[in-house]
């Protein structure tokens, strides 16, 4: 190749290089998977995976329930251990190169402690160099027996979810001092967004409306002194949102929305639409069911409602019996979802373009974009072909 012919080749595949950088970075939407950061050894739920590789050990040891049942999931990158930021590396490239450019990870903390953690701190921030966004979901729910494949009683209680107001300071100042400072933490208009679970376990361990009201009020305080202009708080909008508040002298709150602006939030999305409506038969017929309340919650409430998309739903590898389960997900049924969330998005052109989506790795419920045996690559790369830039 004369030495001319080679520099221009030369020049002209960095150039395709650097358009390539400039596509995923000017992204026009922000798509954000929820993350169950479980697939690390977390010693403190030893007695439920004894081999130390969390619960990648119901995974692989999971058994069809019927004929046709497909079970175990398999993933193609093997049962990583999520902590290793090596591991994560893979994680963090193959969603930016996909169009997936946040992680909303799942935060726990139980008796006066965070659990599950190792992830988001030795994996993810170690591994992430600045490529992708992530915030936090506080997943406050009672730690039950839904996590135990051998127990047939899902609900029995292991720990408590909610905390008093000693408790909610130590989280809040913890989450401020560790993760909004960050500067990948994921922002709408200069302001860390925080999204919380379940409202009403809050309001019940802080002993009611008016101590939460201050404690969330404290806690913007706080997000202000640490330099930022305010807080965002986004709620999940499903049954244990209340549509009522009570103890409230001279308030005549009855529904979800009035809820919401009596404790200052300021968007809503949901977590899966499992939430919504129950996970069981055709695919198509439970996503248009789910889908189509979008316009309803647009109606209701006064704050952004983001609209999230659901991959599949088969849970059974945490029961020993048969549960429901959706029996025909797809990537291109998935696909035809990611156009409709983005059509309710550019309708809405006055909140930010943000959807979310269950999830990047429930792997234990069957919602994920993780490549798996089945289909590979496809769910991640539906995504870029409705989300990633265009050159």
């Amino acid at each position: 190749m004369p030495r001319s012919v080679k520099i221009q080749f030369q020049l002209s595949w960095l150039l395709a290089l650097l358009f390539t950088h400039i596509d995923i970075s000017a992204q026009k939407y922000d798509v954000a998977a929820f993350y169950w950061p479980a697939y690390h050894y977390e010693p403190r739920i030893e007695f439920l995976f004894p081999e130390k590789k969390g619960e990648w050990e119901i995974i692989y040891k999971s058994k069809p329930k019927e004929p046709g049942h497909l079970q175990p999931k398999v993933p193609v990158w093997g049962y990583q251990d999520e902590a290793n930021p090596r591991e994560m590396n893979k994680k963090i490239t193959a969603a930016v190169e996909h169009g997936v450019n946040t992680f909303i990870f799942d935060w726990y903390w139980y008796e006066r402690k965070p659990f599950l953690e190792s992830c988001l701190n030795d994996g993810f921030l170690k591994a992430n160099k600045g490529r992708m966004k992530f915030y936090i979901m506080w997943a406050n729910h009672d730690a039950t027996s839904y996590w135990d494949t051998r127990n047939p009683r899902k609900d029995s209680v292991v720990w408590k979810g909610g905390v008093n107001r000693a408790e909610f300071d130590k989280v809040t100042d913890r989450i401020i001092a560790r993760y909004f400072k960050n500067p990948s933490y994921y922002k709408i208009d200069g302001k860390p967004v925080f999204c919380l679970y379940e409202l009403q376990t809050l309001i019940d361990g802080l002993g009611g409306a008016e101590p939460t009201r201050l404690a969330l009020d404290d806690f913007r305080r706080k997000v202000r002194v640490a330099g930022f202009p305010g807080l965002h708080l986004q709620g999940i909008l499903w049954s244990a949102l209340p549509a009522n508040i009570n103890g409230v002298p001279g308030d005549k709150i009855q529904t979800q929305d009035k809820v919401l602006s009596f404790f200052g939030f300021n968007s809503i999305t949901n977590y899966c639409w499992a939430h919504l409506q129950n996970p069981e038969g055709d695919y198509e017929k439970w996503a248009d069911a789910s889908t189509n309340m979008w316009t309803n919650f647009t109606r209701d409430f006064s704050i952004p409602y983001f609209p999230n998309l659901t991959i599949g739903w088969d849970a059974n590898p945490r029961y020993p019996f048969k549960a429901g389960y959706i029996t025909n997900p797809a990537p291109e049924k998935f696909e035809k979802y990611l156009r409709k969330a983005k059509a309710f998005v550019d309708q809405h052109p006055k909140q930010p373009r943000l959807v979310t989506i269950n999830a990047w790795n429930e792997w234990s419920e069957g919602s994920y974009l993780e490549p798996d045996t089945t289909h590979n690559m496809k769910y991640l790369e539906a995504v870029k072909r409705v989300f990633g830039s265009q050159k």
